[in-house]
């Protein structure tokens, strides 16, 4: 089922011009050949793919309000700011951003929870937006005026934590036991949040059930107030962390067993807490966070009760037809330049010619290793990470569990959620 080659004269010549005939992407050739419009600038963006989802308050604007970032696109437009990569990009989301937060402190410390809450969480959606579309620290901060934008948002988010009602937020630095040198010293950086019934001793005094999130390519710890909603909902601690290559994390970005070590130190601190589970331990991978979750499912598979890929890349995905193609597909902004530096390449041909070689999970071998129990889940015209890389996994190993959405683009949205809570619940029963 994955995509095969076409025995033609052609495809045989190796001809650059009849590249996109050798090969069948399930997408469909008008899908994978287009590239969308709002690729043309900050404008386009805004008018032809964030308005709306904006305006709902869903991703990437989840947590946040239509009426913050309005001003802040007319500004961009106005101003002729036409690339996120413009250091003025990033400024113009700062000041309000800094007011929301300004707001929010006010009304916590009038005792208001309610109001402190959804102020931080706009102005946390403000800053995420402004950091958009990656930073990452490894070996070295990317942009320093992005990195401004996370610590802010870093420190107004646990300001939100600390007021809500249900489990708190809290920050823990994972001493790193199984670093190597090319991992940064340091500990991983992780946002834990425990039932608090079972947190505070509860009747019962069980350890809980927890969720690991593998974050992805710009999606943080602090952007996941919902989904840990619903852990907590169900009796579930979380355990936030990013992924190698972005943001806070120490781990070796060049080098692909650098996971191995990060999840093994991460899992260790885990067990010696007294509050998890350790017999009831999933793992959700988001995005890029789902080629993660695909290697730790493989990897640890004895520590772990089941694992969800959402939208993950893990063969296909470093074609270099593929990726050609995807810089104009569904991300917002440039996509090469961010998964070259993500994964310590120096540059985008680079990044190209090496990095199937060097992390394709099939290349590697770790496909045809046993796993733990592990759901794949993705649109079927994921324009990032291709469905073939879900698809990939049942010719391999042990068998696999699925669930594809028909012409979804990345990670199966809308619809995606439906089927990863109540297959978490049956693994974490």
């Amino acid at each position: 089922m994955s995509p095969a080659a076409k025995d033609t004269p052609e495809a045989n010549s190796g001809s650059q011009s009849n590249k996109s005939a050798t090969r069948n992407w399930i997408m469909g050739a008008e899908a994978f050949e287009r590239r969308m419009p709002h690729h043309d600038g900050i404008k386009a963006l805004w008018e032809t793919k964030w308005k709306h989802p904006c305006s709902l308050s869903v991703y990437p604007f989840h947590d946040g309000a239509y009426e913050d970032f309005e001003p802040i696109f007319r500004e961009l437009i106005e101003e002729n700011i036409t690339t996120s990569t413009s250091p003025a990009y990033t400024q113009t989301f700062l000041p309000i951003a800094r007011l929301l937060a300004s707001h929010a402190d006010l009304a916590a410390s009038q005792g208001d929870r309610a109001l402190a809450t959804s102020l931080y969480l706009r102005a946390c959606a403000v800053y995420r937006i402004a950091r958009f579309p990656y930073i990452t620290s490894f070996p070295a901060i990317n942009d320093k005026d992005k990195w401004i934008a996370w610590e802010e948002q870093k420190r107004t988010y646990l300001k939100a934590g600390q007021v809500w009602e249900g489990a708190k937020l809290e920050e823990y630095c994972v001493p790193h036991r199984w670093r190597k040198e090319g991992d940064r010293d340091g500990g991983i950086w992780v946002y834990v949040r425990v039932p608090v019934a079972e947190k505070d001793g509860g009747e019962t005094g069980k350890k809980v059930p927890v969720v690991i999130l593998m974050t992805g390519l710009d999606g943080y710890r602090p952007d996941n107030t919902v989904r840990c909603d619903e852990f907590e909902k169900r009796g579930w601690a979380s355990v936030v962390a990013e992924i190698p290559g972005t943001a806070d994390c120490p781990a070796d970005s060049s080098d692909p067993e650098a996971p191995d070590r990060l999840w093994s130190s991460l899992l260790d601190w885990m067990e010696e807490d007294s509050r998890f589970d350790m017999g009831r331990v999933a793992v959700w991978g988001l995005s890029s966070g789902g080629y993660y979750a695909v290697r730790i499912a493989h990897t640890h598979r004895e520590r772990l009760a089941g694992c969800v890929a959402q939208g993950a890349g893990t063969h296909h995905f470093f074609d270099a037809e593929w990726l050609d193609k995807a810089e104009g597909h569904e991300y917002p902004f440039e996509l090469l330049p961010a998964l070259a530096t993500k994964h310590g390449f120096t540059s985008v041909e680079e990044y190209k010619a090496k990095a199937m070689k060097k992390f394709s999970l099939l290349e590697n071998g770790i496909l045809d290793k046993p796993s733990t129990r592990l759901l794949l889940i993705n649109g079927t015209h994921d324009g990032l990470m291709p469905i073939e890389d879900s698809i990939l996994l049942f010719e391999h190993g042990t068998p696999k569990e699925a669930r594809f959405f028909t012409g979804a683009l990345h990670m199966g949205y809308p619809m995606a959620n439906s089927s990863v809570y109540p297959w978490l619940e049956q693994v974490l029963a």
